[in-house]
């Protein structure tokens, strides 16, 4: 078992408003087309910031183990 760290995820029900994206300090979220909220798996800490802006309290923190190519982006 690998290494694992925490990360957003959005679950159903997004409604594509931006606050998630606005409260990002890394800018790992975007609005995927107009749709829902996306994370970058690549720059997301899991510092929760995105999640106490939700209004549809969707966005919940995971652990999740970490790929080759994540481990690579952190160093």
């Amino acid at each position: 078992m690998g290494k694992t760290r925490k990360m957003a995820r959005v679950l159903s029900g997004c409604v594509a408003c931006g606050c998630c994206v606005k409260a990002c300090p890394l800018g790992a979220i975007s609005v995927w087309h107009g749709i829902r909220a996306q994370i970058n798996s690549l720059r997301c800490v899991g510092c929760g910031k995105c999640a106490l802006v939700c209004p549809a309290a969707v966005i919940v923190i995971t652990e999740k183990e970490e790929t080759c190519e994540e481990t690579k982006a952190v160093v």
